[in-house]
């Protein structure tokens, strides 16, 4: 029997039965213990030297959407937001202290949440607490941004600031679609929000969008996508929904009975990807794209993509610090996640200690494993070493059956057309993989 074919895609479902991790990080978080990770953090703060990046978080919305699995709360309450900011001030302070005078910031990415639920005002005090307590590389500032409540004070706070790169959530702009997952914005909202960004000097926009979401269709996904290029977007990241209730409460209010079938879901993102590159934009991995022009597509072609807990990147950095609740700093050889309850994250910052309260030890062989999964990810090939080969050798076959990938001497490389299976054989050199149950599906 012929399998089926959409766009430059084969649909081989049993290679996509496996739920798998997107790798945004190995070991991925499912491996991170509960402990205190203080004194591992304080020491792996010290030791660093050059190049570093920061990532910020900020765990509260306007409105929270359903859909969402992020690690954020309603903005509703003055003083909460007032707290936080407080703490994360305060923790700031306490991780610049413990770096060497070497250490230099590249790099600083704000995430959520939507960091437009606090003040601009009081985004620029976080930025004057950030100037005065590292030291400072010329970094490039990146923002996720909620287009529904950017305000014109927000686009003069980021033209000050000089924030060069941003991402807006907009998942779809279908109105039917958009009530069954809680997220209404009109279209007009987007095209105000990318009109201020770019006045205020913003040369990349992200545009976060999703298939595989209740009421969608191959036509009202190719609607939103023909209307993001239409209004600009340098970047797109065409994200498949996951409908994991049992994890994430606030997904109960979505209707699944309404949602596209693993077979839908695979016609939406192979039809999704052929329209984008279509319409001039370069594959960056299985799920993002970015025009050619920009900085994530030269460093797709050029061989220097990468990989963390934001996604694919072009930062260079070897080293990310975490700031804020539920955050993650990447060691060489640590990841470390800060105190994920808001409420406990401002009682251990209050007294000065460190906020890592999970994490795990990366051992020689997971950084072995891990470069080979984000080499596969970003550059689809790796090298294997004869001992790895010939243990993922049983794994991999069904793939090299499908011609979804080959071997070259001793380098593993996937064939065009492989890009939503290269989730699945990235997890083949993924030693903790003994249980799925908790990942979503690979497409």
């Amino acid at each position: 029997m012929p399998h089926e074919r959409f766009a430059n895609w084969t649909y081989y479902p049993d290679l996509l039965a496996r739920p798998v991790p997107r790798y945004t990080s190995y070991p991925t978080a499912a491996e991170f213990v509960e402990e205190s990770f203080e004194e591992r953090q304080r020491n792996a703060l010290r030791a660093l030297r050059g190049t570093v990046s920061l990532y910020l978080h900020i765990p509260y919305c306007q409105e929270i959407c359903w859909y969402c699995g992020c690690n954020t709360g309603a903005a509703n309450k003055t003083h909460r937001l007032t707290a936080y900011l407080e703490a994360l001030h305060r923790e700031i302070e306490l991780v610049a202290a413990e770096l060497h005078p070497s250490v230099r910031v590249s790099r600083i990415a704000f995430g959520g949440g939507s960091p437009n639920a606090i003040k601009p005002t009081d985004f620029v005090r976080l930025i004057d607490t950030l100037t005065l307590a590292f030291s400072m590389d010329l970094p490039v500032l990146s923002i996720e941004l909620d287009p529904r409540s950017l305000t014109p004070d927000w686009f003069m706070a980021i033209r000050g600031i000089g924030v060069i790169k941003a991402s807006l959530g907009v998942q779809t702009l279908d109105a039917q679609i958009q009530q069954a997952i809680g997220r209404v914005q009109p279209r007009d909202a987007i095209e105000r929000a990318v009109a201020g960004l770019r006045l205020a000097g913003v040369d990349s926009i992200n545009f976060d969008l999703m298939y595989g979401l209740p009421f969608q269709t191959d036509e009202t996904l190719a609607h939103t996508l023909d209307e993001a290029a239409a209004m600009g977007a340098d970047r797109v990241a065409l994200f498949g929904y996951a409908h994991v209730p049992h994890m994430i409460p606030r997904q109960q209010r979505i209707d699944a009975s309404q949602l596209p079938d693993q077979r839908a879901r695979f016609r939406m993102a192979a039809l999704g990807h052929a329209q984008l590159v279509d319409a001039g934009y370069q594959a960056v991995g299985f799920d993002h794209f970015a025009l050619p022009g920009d900085d994530l597509a030269q460093a797709a072609v050029g061989g220097t993509l990468r990989r963390n807990f934001q996604g694919f990147t072009d930062d260079h950095a070897p080293t990310l610090i975490g700031l804020g609740a539920s955050s993650i700093s990447d060691f060489p050889e640590l990841f470390v996640q800060n105190e994920k309850n808001a409420g406990r994250y401002r009682m251990l910052v209050a007294s000065d200690c460190l906020a890592g309260r999970k994490g795990v030890e990366r051992t020689p062989e997971d950084r072995r494993r891990g470069g080979i999964i984000e080499d596969l990810l970003c550059r689809g090939t790796a090298r294997l070493d004869g001992d790895l080969r010939a243990m993922a050798w049983d794994r991999l076959e069904p793939f090299l059956a499908r011609d979804l990938a080959w071997v070259e001497g001793d380098r593993l490389v996937l064939a065009p057309g492989s890009e939503p299976y290269a989730r699945s054989i990235a997890a083949v050199f993924d030693a903790y993989r003994e249980d799925a149950r908790q990942f979503s599906s690979a497409v």
